[in-house]
């Protein structure tokens, strides 16, 4: 099971596209609101109790929801930085893409809630060979999808 977790109810755009990606390949997850800077606390709570095989923790700014997270499990966490009012985002991309040594965190772009959904199923299909078909399926999807852009331009 993947845990996504949102730093802020505004994030909500961002985990809709970690959902959507995560349905695609018929994968089970649930998704909370948890800021680890306001609600430390409950944070830290969820995780002793969860049983995510893999999280993806998205937020703005700071940005430290993955960091925190990584360092209070031994699963693996995936950071979405995500774009705020605040210097567009990067803030969050070093924020969550610095961590120190010992404590990792997959970053993927900001706002990439479809990559990080791709990047848990990915971890996941190390172990289990279902997700890993549709995993070949989805890229074979994407090369036929490339090779008709290819096909598009020809007369140009």
């Amino acid at each position: 099971m993947i845990t996504i977790i949102m730093g802020s109810s505004s994030d909500k755009g961002i985990a809709q596209k970690v959902v959507e990606q995560l349905k695609e390949f018929g994968l089970p997850y649930k998704v909370l609101v948890i800021s680890a800077h306001r609600a430390l606390d409950l944070l830290l709570e969820e995780v002793e109790r969860d049983e995510a095989d893999v999280y993806i923790a998205m937020a703005g700014k700071a940005a430290h929801l993955a960091g925190v997270l990584a360092g209070a499990t031994i699963k693996p966490v995936i950071g979405i930085p995500v774009k705020s009012s605040t210097l567009d985002g990067l803030d969050a991309l070093l924020s969550t893409v610095q961590m120190p040594s010992g404590v990792p965190v997959a970053t993927v772009a900001i706002d990439g809630g479809a990559n990080a959904a791709i990047l848990a199923a990915q971890i996941l299909a190390v172990h289990d060979k279902d997700i890993a078909a549709k995993l070949l399926a989805y890229k074979q999807q994407m090369k036929q999808n490339v090779i008709k852009m290819a096909d598009d331009i020809t007369d140009l």
